[in-house]
Order: C-alpha cells, then structure tokens, then sequence
C-alpha cells in the first residue's frame, strides 16, 4: 500500500481518497465537461465509481512512487478534484476539478503543494500531457513551472482517439535531467511547435 502525507494550502486539503467519498468522486468523472480530455469516459453509475476507486485511486492500488490526492476545500474536506502521479519513469502528473471550481487558481494551488512533497521524496522529474484542443491545460503546467519540451500524436485508450499532446517537463531534483523522451520515441508523429504555437 502507497502512503503519503495529507497536504494543506491556503485554501485546500490535499489527502487520499477514501470509501466515503465515492458520491463525490461520481460527481467529478461523471461530469462530461471535465472528462472531455481525459483517457476514459464519463462514469455512468455510482457503482462504477467504486469500480474506479478500487483499481485506481485507494492507497492500496498504487504502485511504489505514485501518488493520488483528493483536492478537498478547507471548509469541508469533500473532494472536489485531484492530482495524481504515476509511478513509473515518466511521474507523469494529472489533474481535474469540478468545473464550478475552474479559473480560481485551486490546480494551480494543488499541484504546486504536490510538487513540493515530491521534491522532499527525492523524485526527480514529472512530466505532464495536454491535448492542444485543451490549451487551459497547458497554461497551468506553465503556472506551476513545467517547460514545453515536444508535441507528439497517439491514439488514446479506451476512447480510442487519436489525439495529438504537448509535453511537458519540471525537473525537481536541481538537475537538468534529459527530456522524457518516450512518447517521442513510440509516435510516429512527433515535433517541436514554436512558441507561438503553444500558446493557442
């Protein structure tokens, strides 16, 4: 079972998720707005919530080095989104919010206290995707200090879309750690836009 410590913001409790919280984490993947850049459809039932819970977000479905927060707002604990790290090579960092909570700064918020306690877990490197048709997504991994590195197309699953990424990279470790190429090196498509480009 993966542990981590329950984080505090100005605004924010960043803890795991647990078996009382399913209601609220239906709310979030049922949602089809927040879902629409996420790899997998919107949740149609309660019970697969707790389908979900169980093979992906419960401490004891983590792997070594991953990580999974429930964003809770202060006032009352109930989660309203999340930030989550693999635990494999890439760290790769993702996120979602309800989106009665969009444009206050609360992923920004989030993810910058995560990115700490990684720092203080000695991980080196997260790196993060967006669709380009998702841009806001972009602007918080400039927000929270992560750098455009490449684009690249794959065909996601279980959507089974072909969509193409920016990635992006925060080195953590004081290093400047060579770029996680590995979506690079799998795509037949891949390129490097200007920086005029990524920003629309």
């Amino acid at each position: 079972m993966t542990f981590f410590p329950e984080l505090k913001t100005e605004r924010l409790v960043l803890r795991t998720f647990e078996e009382n919280d399913m209601e609220a984490l239906f709310a979030l993947l049922s949602d089809e707005q927040v879902n629409t850049f996420l790899p997998w459809f919107p949740l149609k039932t309660p019970a697969e919530a707790v389908q979900f819970y169980h093979q992906r977000f419960a401490p004891q479905a983590l792997p070594p080095q991953a990580y999974c927060y429930a964003i809770c707002l202060k006032t009352d604990r109930i989660p309203v989104g999340y930030v989550a790290v693999k635990g494999d090579d890439s760290h790769d960092f993702g996120y979602a919010l309800l989106t009665r909570y969009w444009h206050q700064g609360i992923t920004s918020e989030a993810a910058l206290a995560v990115i700490e306690q990684l720092r203080r877990d000695q991980i080196p490197l997260i790196s993060a995707t967006h669709d380009i048709l998702n841009p806001r997504s972009g602007s918080v991994m400039r927000r929270i200090g992560m750098t455009y590195r490449y684009t690249y197309q794959e065909c996601v699953q279980p959507k089974n879309q072909l969509v193409t990424f920016r990635m992006y990279q925060l080195d953590l470790n004081g290093k400047q750690n060579p770029t996680y190429d590995r979506y690079w090196q799998v795509s037949d498509v891949h390129y490097i836009e200007t920086e005029n480009n990524q920003n629309l």
